[in-house]
């Protein structure tokens, strides 16, 4: 359930990412202003947690992991078509179960298989005709592609570190994401891509992105440090999916985006492949009862 519930969250955050885009702000820039404000937020959780912090960095590895992961994704929307973000990041199940098998000994079965097959088949059908196939041809295509692999390598990490609490982890992926998110408006910034904004502009957002970050983007965070605290990461990967169609549906609502026959197939194919293992574990518990 937090699995879905993150990625439903994930799918609708293009929404106050955008509106603050449309206040002013260059997209690098935005991109601080959407991660820095809820690291900030966090911050005073680090004295209650600082116990953890003591264990050393290996423990706190995971999150920090996912933290760039979100960070090099969101970059990635900047520097290539976001159609090739989505798909090249969301090769994750398949590097989520592989480090899974390699270091966690979970088995690859035959409806882990079967999930990551119509996974990616209903990624192919919604977005092959505008890519081409998901290979890596740009700076943003290889940021959609590693941050796939860094999210798996931290949601492995996460999973087999017990001693760090959750609120740690989540505390070190909004960090680590703001961290990474200035260093890239940084080098925007010089490149010439972006803008400093004015303090005036940050100040004028933050009445109703604050309420945002509360109701919204922390307890997602949350969730999506949770779901890979307790599940392999190739079924965090697919549960993670829930985004892409969730994101589609807002879209075609709010902004006016395409919805046709390769939306109507593929969403559903790609919803059906977070829910297969879920159903064939919960089908096997009722007959062994």
């Amino acid at each position: 359930m937090a699995g879905l519930f993150a990625g439903v969250c994930w799918g609708i955050f293009w929404l106050p990412l955008r509106m603050i885009e449309q206040a002013g702000l260059d997209a690098p820039w935005a991109m601080v202003v959407f991660t820095v404000l809820p690291a900030l937020m966090s911050l005073p959780l680090v004295w209650h947690l600082r116990a953890d912090y003591r264990l050393g960095l290996r423990p706190l590895l995971g999150g920090m992991l996912g933290g760039v992961a979100y960070a090099l994704y969101a970059a990635s929307l900047l520097y290539t078509d976001v159609v090739r973000a989505v798909l090249l990041f969301y090769m994750t199940p398949i590097w989520g179960f592989f480090l899974g098998w390699l270091f966690l000994g979970d088995r690859m079965t035959w409806y882990r298989w079967l999930a990551i097959a119509v996974g990616l088949v209903g990624l192919v059908v919604i977005f092959a005709d505008d890519t081409g196939l998901p290979v890596p041809r740009n700076a943003g295509d290889w940021f959609g592609l590693v941050s796939g692999m860094f999210w798996a390598a931290g949601c492995t990490l996460i999973l087999t570190e017990k001693r760090v609490r959750i609120a740690t982890q989540a505390v070190n992926f909004l960090g680590v994401a703001a961290i990474v998110a200035c260093v890239v408006a940084f080098f925007a910034t010089l490149r010439g891509g972006a803008t400093v904004p004015a303090v005036v502009e940050v100040t004028g957002l933050l009445a109703w992105f604050i309420p945002v970050a509360v109701i919204l983007i922390l307890p997602s965070c949350l969730a999506t440090i949770y779901a890979p605290s307790k599940l392999n990461p190739g079924v965090v990967g697919l549960l993670f999916m829930t985004e892409i169609v969730v994101a589609a549906v807002t879209a075609a609502i709010w902004a006016e985006e395409s919805f046709g026959l390769r939306e109507a197939v593929g969403l559903p194919l790609i919803l059906s492949a977070g829910l297969i293992e879920p159903a064939v574990m919960t089908w096997r518990t009722r007959r062994l009862a």
